[in-house]
């Protein structure tokens, strides 16, 4: 098979956390996804949704293209570090910041034109690890077998995002499922922004977003985020908003807040938060940042 892009295997949410000898435990990592192709000599790298990300992170192209190695098609995802752990709000910050970046891969989809995604996961990864030119910022995704709770726990009192469970015999499929499981410390998902309000005093772009995500085909809304920006995604995102700017409202039911204005809801954004009230609102919520690799429409309520 000639390598091509490869819609990625997406993990399904879960709070029945378990062992078992049958899966691998992965750290979940707070990044972006990145597919990795290549063929003839030259490498793409590609989102979720198949967008290009060849001018996001050229280092990462630079380093792929510098190892010698035969045709192949990775899964993996590109991630900055805060401290110790990865933080997909500080990769937003890289244009700004000069910062080391680094992708983990963690599945081998295509090598050599031998398409290998109907190849027991435990068997790809093994393969991954012997075949791949791995250094420098090219790292291997390491799991634990077995012990999953332990491995959760581990995390969570490191400050990690979380544990991804994968099923050890499963083939890879292009769509979400259980043979692939997310273990979360924190609640963080993606909403899409279906307004605004103005900014006071000396705030400067806006005030906060108003959010949402889909349910069947409804908009719902989830609530205001007025924390986690700096003046310079104030200002940027500020003027973005203001062009998709709309009269009506675009959630299903129209929200409390006073002097909001409306925008197309197409732009998706991150947000931390500590749980979901009774009402179906966010309790502290915090930006973390602007995701492109995720169309709003896909969007919907983790847990």
């Amino acid at each position: 098979m000639r390598p091509q892009f490869i819609a990625p295997e997406l993990a399904t949410l879960t709070e029945k956390y378990f062992s078992d000898k049958d899966w691998i435990f992965e750290e979940k990592f707070d990044g972006i996804r990145c597919i990795a192709i290549k063929t003839g000599g030259k490498v793409s790298l590609f989102s979720r949704n198949h967008k290009s990300l060849n001018k996001d992170f050229p280092e990462v192209l630079k380093a792929l293209e510098s190892k010698k190695s035969k045709d192949y098609v990775v899964d993996g995802e590109v991630v900055a570090y805060e401290g110790k752990v990865t933080s997909f709000s500080k990769l937003q910050r890289r244009k700004m910041e000069k910062m080391k970046i680094f992708y983990y891969l963690f599945d081998l989809l295509i090598w050599d034109e031998k398409d290998l995604r109907k190849e027991p996961l435990i068997d790809r990864k093994k393969l991954l690890k012997a075949r791949f030119p791995f250094g420098g910022i090219i790292r291997y995704t390491p799991h634990l077998q077995k012990r999953g709770k332990e491995y959760y726990k581990r995390a969570c009192k490191k400050g990690l995002e979380g544990i991804i469970a994968k099923y050890a015999a499963s083939k890879y499929q292009s769509k979400r499922t259980r043979n692939w499981l997310k273990f979360k410390c924190t609640n963080a998902q993606e909403f899409v922004i279906g307004g605004f309000t103005k900014p006071q005093g000396s705030r400067v772009g806006f005030g906060a977003l108003l959010v949402g995500y889909y349910d069947k085909g409804a908009f719902k809304y989830a609530g205001k985020v007025g924390t986690g920006y700096d003046t310079a995604l104030l200002t940027s995102l500020g003027k973005r908003l203001e062009k998709l700017e709309r009269s009506s409202c675009p959630f299903s039911t129209k929200p409390k807040e006073k002097s909001v204005h409306f925008v197309r809801p197409t732009l998706v954004g991150e947000v931390g938060f500590t749980e979901w009230t009774k009402d179906g609102k966010l309790r502290h919520p915090r930006f973390l940042g602007l995701r492109k690799d995720k169309p709003a429409k896909s969007v919907k309520r983790e847990r």
